[in-house]
């Protein structure tokens, strides 16, 4: 069973340009533009939705990646220009942390309130 996440935008030009200039998605099918109601995004073997479907309600989904090389993939998402700034309070949209649990993570959060959490286990030496 694969699940592909659906997040709802409020501006669909700016998620689909913040999806594919900044987080490495590519449109899965070109011919989609942002007078869609729905884009399917594709990177690597993960797969999402965006939707101007019902754009006043039930914004903010969270969706967990996991990843292989955390840190070098945080600094290129700062050089395509992801603004960190209005997170300033959380260590965790600051870049990558050890967390208690075994991961080191960060958060990208959209504009619309959807947050990917981006996951490299810690592997003991």
């Amino acid at each position: 069973m694969k699940l592909i996440p659906l997040f709802k935008v409020h501006n669909m030009q700016e998620a689909i340009d913040f999806y594919t200039q900044i987080l490495d998605f590519k449109q899965k099918y070109p011919e989609e533009t942002a007078d869609d109601p729905v884009v399917d995004l594709i990177n690597e073997g993960a797969e999402l939705q965006l939707t101007t479907h019902e754009s006043e309600t039930l914004y903010g989904s969270v969706i967990n990646i996991p990843v292989t090389d955390i840190d070098e993939r945080f600094q290129r998402y700062l050089d395509r220009g992801l603004d960190i700034s209005g997170k300033a309070n959380s260590p965790v949209h600051q870049g990558p942390i050890d967390q208690t649990w075994g991961a080191r993570e960060f958060y990208v959060t959209d504009s619309s309130g959807n947050t990917l959490r981006f996951r490299q286990w810690i592997t003991s030496e």
